[in-house]
């Protein structure tokens, strides 16, 4: 029988992330706190923190829209190797037919 983790992933709007951070911004609690009375885990919530701070400029990284070009042109690139390879192959397949 396999293990499991006692929590399952959760998924969180933008919305409610934004709020948190506010929160954690605003409230005078830490983040650790708000983290324990929302039921949250710490790592998550700092990582948001952390990805407010680059969205507005504080801090160096990739901001959401960065990151989606990236992860798209990165999509495109690998497409575009594969069908070069193929044309390159297509290209000596039809070179040697014709000799």
């Amino acid at each position: 029988m396999e293990a499991t983790r006692g929590r399952t992933r959760r998924a969180f709007t933008a919305e409610f992330k934004g709020q948190v951070v506010e929160l954690c911004r605003t409230s005078g609690k830490s983040a650790g706190q708000v983290c324990r009375d929302l039921e949250l885990t710490e790592t998550a919530v700092r990582r948001w923190l952390a990805q407010a701070e680059i969205e507005s400029g504080q801090r160096e990284g990739l901001t959401r829209d960065e990151r989606a070009e990236l992860a798209q042109l990165r999509k495109e690139n690998r497409i575009l190797r594969e069908e070069r390879d193929i044309l390159k192959r297509a290209t000596a397949f039809f070179a040697r037919e014709t000799r």
